[in-house]
């Protein structure tokens, strides 16, 4: 686990807080704070600014994709993962178009949360197994197959790289690399790079 890493939990089960909380900060992960509403989570996270945020889409006020969304714009820095009890890929996808890094279910394994905060404190997507499957069923056209150079695309994105440092990496123009990352997300039937990502790990198709 990287040091320093800081993450605040929004959740409006105290157990769930109390266990999570205790877990993440036994395994190096600093816990700067709990929330259990909507509006307290947004505020809360603007004002301490944590790497992650681990946030239930069920929680009162707003919810927390809106949760997700606005925190995209006022804590750019804070990467969100959804701790969720429900697979429904429609609210996952949600979650994903809202800017959402990870997705990891309650039932999943305590180790595995630990994974998710270390890949996408790291600049990657963490997407549990189970909700990965769901979304690698999601696709537009049968027999569209990613090329070398989009899989090797997604490849970079998944490890946290931007599109202008992939662009010198390949050799290419940013421009070319966002043809080839738009390409990817409507062969896969994603919504967004991230789900394009998401799904491309599932199907492994990239590594």
């Amino acid at each position: 686990m990287r040091a320093g890493i800081t993450c605040l939990i929004a959740d409006d089960h105290p157990a769930v807080v109390d266990s999570v909380s205790r877990y993440l900060a036994a395994h190096g992960v600093t816990m700067v704070e709990g929330a259990s509403e909507s509006e307290e989570a947004l505020a809360k996270i603007e004002e301490l600014k944590p790497d992650i945020a681990l946030i239930d889409l069920n929680m009162p006020g707003f919810g927390g994709v809106e949760v997700i969304r606005r925190t995209r714009k006022s804590s750019p820095g804070t990467s969100s993962i959804v701790y969720t009890g429900h697979a429904a890929t429609p609210t996952v996808n949600e979650a994903l178009d809202a800017g959402a890094r990870g997705l990891v279910l309650k039932g999943a394994p305590l180790p595995d949360l630990v994974r998710a905060v270390e890949v996408v404190s790291g600049g990657s997507v963490y997407i549990d197994a189970l909700l990965g499957a769901g979304l690698a069923m999601r696709r537009t056209s049968e027999g569209a197959e990613l090329s070398a150079r989009e899989r090797e695309i997604l490849r970079l994105i998944s490890e946290g790289f931007t599109n202008e440092e992939i662009g010198k990496q390949l050799f290419i123009s940013p421009e070319t690399v966002r043809t080839h990352v738009r390409r990817a997300i409507a062969k896969l039937g994603a919504r967004s790079r991230t789900q394009a990502v998401a799904t491309a790990i599932r199907r492994e198709l990239i590594a």
